[in-house]
């Protein structure tokens, strides 16, 4: 008889792997145009040449580019059908929308404290940083 083994924290390799991926996901999605693109199918499935035309000054390798990281970390699904011309959708899959939830959130922050985040930076900038604090 097998038994399965119930862990209450994961061990040290899952939280690793875990770390790894979410800085290589991370690095993938913010850019500006991953964000761009996220934005633009938020709400409806859009085609290729719909996509570069939401997407002000992408280039046609760019978006290409953009949508196979997208894709491949699951934040984009693409279908093809089987027309001639060939037509492709995308749309964002349920990892796709609440990573663009988890964006907006932050846009909010930064909205929020915009001027805390400017006084911060004036102040820094102009700090003499010569000198040991």
């Amino acid at each position: 008889m097998e038994t399965e083994q119930i862990r209450s924290e994961p061990d040290d390799a899952d939280v690793t792997r875990s770390e790894s991926l979410a800085r290589e996901i991370f690095s993938g999605v913010a850019n500006k145009w991953a964000l761009l693109v996220i934005n633009a199918l938020a709400t409806r499935t859009l085609r290729f040449t719909e996509l570069k035309g939401e997407v002000e000054g992408i280039s046609h390798k760019m978006l290409t580019q953009t949508l196979r990281g997208l894709e491949r970390d699951g934040v984009v699904h693409r279908t093809v059908y089987a027309t001639v011309p060939p037509r492709v959708d995308y749309r964002l899959t349920e990892a796709g929308a609440a990573l663009r939830d988890t964006v907006n959130g932050m846009c909010a922050w930064t909205r929020r404290y915009l001027d805390e985040i400017d006084n911060a930076r004036r102040r820094f900038d102009t700090h003499d940083r010569g000198t040991v604090r």
